[in-house]
């Protein structure tokens, strides 16, 4: 039987061919065991004394080297654990789901790469940080990261000196979350990954050219919409174009009128008899089934309809609106088949609390927030260094979701007796 120490060398060597040179494959194989190994801190110093005792200062500056300068790649890299992972993970189910998230980095100081005072997910509230997008594969089992690329703003941008002082490349302009997570989804369809049906929250889910482009790659979504979302009731739709008049222009444009127009989700929710919604238990939650209660009806989206010359497609509006509250709690919509069921539709809008699974192991045990450069290349490569770690916990699980899994048995030089990283505790 092997021991983790050989499984580990064997998924490193499956991944060494997109590291570009052999002798990238030592560091890497270094600096993910630093991150799977215990430990305080996951920064490049410690991870230098937890892999390397007896010479800190020579692995400090290989692993260093490697990740804040070494020119690999990290999406191709990112594809390849993907792929290892993917055949484990539809051993138990096919993958079922992308999702669309984004992740925020507290950061204190002002100069790390794409640092900015913007919306931080992890504290709920504005605060200075970095924005990454990511784009992970999901079944019910566990879900992994594919893609991780750092959000700037517009006045990192704009600012050269910045730009240049953390190595931003000079083909990386502006773009938006939405623009950047297009991106992903277009390089995974590219590479042949297994396509799942699209879910986002609504930061995402509200852009309405978001939705289309999803549905231009022939893909299907179940994405968060707020209730002020506008949609027509299932026996309504805009207007025809009026008939030309004389001799102007004819009108392509549908039409509205003060009697026939759409109303809000939350109003349309509002309208449905108390039928309309059914108890769903969508999952067991580590204290009690989870379970709430939902309608979907078909409906069109109304968005800027009056700029189109055809309605939109009717599509799933679904409703939570659980039996003690007041009001509904959130909404969907989705472009799954019209036959699907309202389980199935509960069960893939739900899947979305798989990422913030992997974002809590991702940080809190492989160090995903602890990198200390400014750099842009770094930034990355730190973020790349801990999915494929993750990766392998995923393999190594059968593909479970690492969090709760067993511990590694790596070999672990011991640690000096005077060695504190910065950062831990004195």
């Amino acid at each position: 039987m092997e021991s983790d120490a050989q499984r580990f060398d064997r998924y490193v060597d499956a991944i060494s061919d997109e590291l570009g040179h052999a002798d990238r494959v030592a560091p890497f194989r270094a600096y993910c065991t630093g991150l799977l190994l215990p430990g305080e801190r996951k920064s490049v110093e410690p991870l230098a004394a937890r892999v390397g005792p007896t010479s800190v200062r020579k692995t400090h500056q290989s692993l260093h080297h490697f990740v804040s300068t070494s020119s690999w790649d990290d999406q191709a890299v990112l594809l390849r654990v993907g792929q290892l992972a993917i055949p484990v993970l539809e051993a138990r189910e096919p993958v079922r789901s992308w999702i669309v998230d984004d992740t925020g980095i507290p950061k204190k100081g002002k100069h790390s790469v794409g640092v900015a005072h913007q919306y931080c997910g992890q504290l709920g509230k504005q605060a200075n940080c970095q924005v990454a997008v990511s784009l992970s594969i999901a079944n019910t089992f566990a879900s992994l990261p594919i893609a991780y690329r750092l959000y700037l703003p517009q006045p990192w941008i704009d600012d050269t000196e910045k730009r240049a002082a953390t190595g931003v490349p000079d083909n990386i302009g502006f773009a938006t979350k939405q623009q950047i997570s297009l991106g992903q989804i277009r390089g995974a369809l590219a590479a042949g990954i297994p396509a799942g049906v699209i879910t986002a929250d609504a930061a995402y889910g509200n852009d309405t050219n978001f939705r289309d482009q999803l549905s231009n790659l022939n893909l299907a979504y179940a994405v968060n919409i707020q209730g002020t979302t506008t949609v027509w009731r299932p026996e309504e739709a805009p207007l025809a174009p009026p008939p030309r008049r004389g001799r102007g222009k004819v009108p392509i444009r549908l039409q509205r009128t003060a009697e026939q127009r759409p109303i809000s989700a939350e109003v349309f929710a509002h309208e449905l008899p108390p039928s309309a919604f059914v108890d769903i238990t969508w999952r067991e939650g580590t204290k009690a089934p989870l379970r709430s209660r939902f309608a979907a009806l078909r409906v069109r989206p109304a968005h800027r309809d009056t700029l189109r010359s055809a309605p939109r497609d009717h599509e799933w509006l679904l409703i939570e609106w659980p039996q003690e509250e007041k009001t509904p709690t959130k909404y969907w919509l989705s472009t799954m088949d019209e036959s699907t069921l309202l389980r199935t539709l509960v069960e893939t809008v739900k899947l979305r609390w798989r990422i913030e699974r992997d974002y809590q192991e991702l940080k809190q045990e492989l160090g995903l927030a602890q990198y200390e450069g400014r750099g842009w290349r770094g930034f990355h490569h730190h973020a790349t260094l801990c999915i494929a770690a993750y990766g392998f916990l995923l393999i190594d699980q059968g593909g479970f979701s690492p969090s709760g899994g067993r511990r590694l048995q790596l070999a672990q030089p011991a640690l000096p007796d005077n060695f504190r990283p910065r950062g831990s505790a004195k």
